[in-house]
């Protein structure tokens, strides 16, 4: 759990945490051992390197959902708004345009959170 702190904020495993439920438990179990737990603790490459990663995959498999929770951790991970926006450029030359458009737009709303709160 220290890694996924460290990467999505105290705050955010306290809200994920307290709205598991039994149906759930296992399936977070995985994804805390697993993502949280081996992969993102590894340094074989850095937070900022693996954020800047993760945010081109969710874009190439559709994942947009998840596109603000990381575009929030990137503020703990070192990844920059440009990071960001060469991963979904990148995602439109070897993915599609219209799913880094959409990534775009997904990420806007995160960014303007994390500016307002910066001031």
């Amino acid at each position: 759990m220290g890694g996924r702190r460290a990467v999505l904020g105290a705050a955010h495993v306290d809200r994920a945490e307290a709205a598991e439920t039994g149906f759930d438990t296992d399936c977070q179990t995985l994804i805390g051992e697993s993502a949280w737990g081996t992969v993102w603790v590894s340094d074989a490459i850095t937070r900022r390197e693996r954020s800047v990663l993760t945010s081109a995959l969710l874009v190439t498999t559709g994942n947009f959902d998840e596109i603000p929770m990381h575009i929030r951790a990137t503020a703990r991970t070192g990844a920059t708004r440009q990071d960001e926006i060469e991963a979904f450029r990148h995602v439109a030359i070897h993915a599609g345009v219209p799913a880094a458009n959409h990534a775009i737009k997904r990420a806007k709303q995160p960014h303007a959170e994390m500016e307002r709160d910066a001031t």
